[in-house]
């Protein structure tokens, strides 16, 4: 029983960590210190969708699920969980970079756009 709750204690936070990957620069809006923790999460999703890697987390609910008497899974969480609620049959690494430069374009936008927030905020003070 333990077991098991912990195995979806995991696929909990690897969920709330892709969509932090995501759309963590909309929190990076409200709280900006914590871009130094999105930036780095950005930078390990991008690797791990672009060179087709698995994420720790995906062995750990695995050898976790394994112990509580289920079957572990393969292939990725994406694949796993997201995949076939998101894509076709049939993912091929054009799609995981297409998966990853999504991330990688979402993310730019967001920055851009704080960036130029954040400049302008800074001028107006400066005037006043």
């Amino acid at each position: 029983m333990l077991a098991r709750w912990i195995a979806d204690l995991i696929l909990v936070v690897h969920a709330a960590f892709v969509l932090f990957v995501v759309f963590g620069a909309l929190l990076v809006a409200r709280w900006p210190r914590l871009a130094w923790l999105h930036l780095p999460a950005v930078a390990w999703g991008f690797t791990v969708e672009a060179t087709g890697w698995f994420c720790p987390l995906t062995d750990f609910e695995n050898a976790w699920r394994r112990q509580a008497g289920e079957q572990g899974y393969e292939g990725g969480f994406l694949e796993h969980y997201l995949l076939s609620m998101l894509y076709p049959e049939g993912l091929t690494r054009t799609h995981q970079w297409l998966m990853a430069l999504f991330v990688v374009v979402v993310n730019g936008v967001l920055y851009a756009r704080l960036v130029r927030r954040w400049r302008r905020e800074r001028q107006e003070e400066a005037v006043v």
